[in-house]
């Protein structure tokens, strides 16, 4: 794996983080020279759109289709935000990413806004990555002096400011419209949809929110082509590479940057070194704490949108969650549920009813008091909470819970019958 592509991490130095001397000397802002001296807005966001590129905050959605949406022709005051409140558990790329190279996204910034005429962009950060916030205040102050950022950028008739915003801290923040509240100073609760932000967002006025690694493709996407980044990917239907945190069970958890499309298998036998102390490999979250687990039956799955998909579970933010064969699944579970019920935000009863109830009946299977009817109950609130909550919070919580009832169904009911955990001794 040595000679795959660097992309977002090729500046990437142990401890060590790049500025404006070192990133142009890589071939930095490059991409935004070729955008303001050679392409219209249109073009740009066409290039994107042909690459591919899928949204890689989680929800994976084509970040060309999503920008069509957005009035970038329609005069007036419009927006453009970035969403870097990572809180997601087991997920970190994002933080890496900038603490290795701010001007990567500052530059993706700039195209982004440029290509959707968006005079005014922020990004929005998570309020404990300090030192992500300070390289990104330098990196800021950088482009300014040189020329990349401010009034009338590289002599055209485009200007810009670009603002840092720490963000107060909640999970519920990663929602975009709640973000968005969040931005505005108001109770960051998520907003009903239709107006979408590319009609009404921030301020009332058209917004596109994307993820910090999305932005951050962009300069690539416009120095290499669309067909050179589509080709990238593994997979047909893919396009890139993709940042991949590795967390849990392992011998190594590192943050790398593969090909999309690279097998499962792949990150967790050679990036990961495999399962810890020699053990057996039981499941793994894919995508971060809200994707259903997979199992050893999947570990060939390719890291891809579609195929994770086709698997029954997310690619999400693409960092691998690996439990060993000593984990019992009712309690990992049960403790990615504790997060979701204290993160949300309250405001629809799915959520913030339904995730407690959650709680108390995986309390009571792990504790060794639950009956079959808990269990039955359990499928009912699974079934009660999907698809029904106001945003994707809880839809995302019951993520782990579906698979565990679908994939691990033997040892819940161990619970029962023995009345204990059984991978516990009395």
């Amino acid at each position: 794996m040595s000679d795959a592509p660097q992309l977002l991490f090729k500046n990437r130095r142990l401890g060590e983080t790049t500025f404006l001397d070192g990133y142009q000397k890589t071939g930095g802002y490059q991409g935004l020279r070729k955008a303001f001296k050679e392409m219209t807005p249109a073009e740009v966001r066409e290039t994107v759109k042909v690459a591919g590129l899928r949204g890689r905050g989680g929800a994976g959605f084509s970040t060309g289709l999503k920008w069509s949406f957005f009035p970038a022709d329609q005069p007036g005051e419009k927006y453009l935000v970035c969403n870097g409140d990572e809180m997601e558990p087991g997920t970190w790329k994002d933080r890496e990413l900038l603490k290795a190279d701010p001007h990567q996204l500052v530059e993706g910034m700039i195209i982004s806004a440029y290509a959707l005429q968006a005079p005014v962009a922020y990004i929005f950060i998570r309020y404990a990555y300090e030192e992500c916030s300070r390289n990104l205040e330098q990196a800021i102050a950088e482009a300014k002096a040189a020329g990349f950022l401010g009034k009338n950028i590289l002599g055209s008739d485009y200007s810009l400011e670009l603002h840092v915003h720490r963000s107060a801290g909640r999970y519920i923040l990663g929602e975009e419209t709640a973000l968005l509240n969040g931005l505005e100073g108001k109770r960051p609760n998520p907003r009903s949809k239709p107006p979408f932000p590319a009609q009404r967002g921030l301020f009332d006025k058209p917004t596109t929110v994307n993820n910090v690694e999305t932005i951050a493709n962009v300069p690539h996407i416009l120095s290499g082509g669309a067909q050179w980044y589509k080709g990238l990917a593994l997979t047909d239907g893919g396009a890139g590479t993709k940042l991949y945190g590795l967390s849990g069970h392992l011998e190594h958890t590192p943050c790398v940057e593969l090909p999309v499309g690279i097998p499962l298998r792949t990150l967790v036998e050679q990036v990961g070194g495999g399962v810890r102390g020699g053990r057996k490999f039981k499941a793994c979250l894919p995508g971060g704490a809200s994707t259903p687990f997979l199992t050893a039956d999947q570990l060939d799955v390719a890291m891809d949108f579609d195929p994770i998909a086709a698997a029954g579970s997310r690619l999400g933010t693409g960092c691998v969650t690996v439990f060993d064969d000593t984990t019992c699944m009712v309690a990992a579970t049960l403790n990615l549920n504790r997060f979701f019920a204290r993160e949300s935000c309250g405001w629809c009863t799915p959520c913030r009813d339904g995730l407690p109830m959650v709680n108390w009946l995986l309390e009571k299977i792990e504790r060794g008091e639950g009956t079959m009817d808990d269990i039955a109950m359990l499928k009912d609130q699974q079934r009660n909470i999907s698809g029904r909550s106001f945003c994707a919070l809880a839809e995302g919580a019951m993520g782990p819970v579906e698979s565990l009832l679908r994939l691990f169904m033997d040892e819940i009911e161990d619970h029962v019958k023995l009345g204990r955990c059984p991978l516990r001794t009395r």
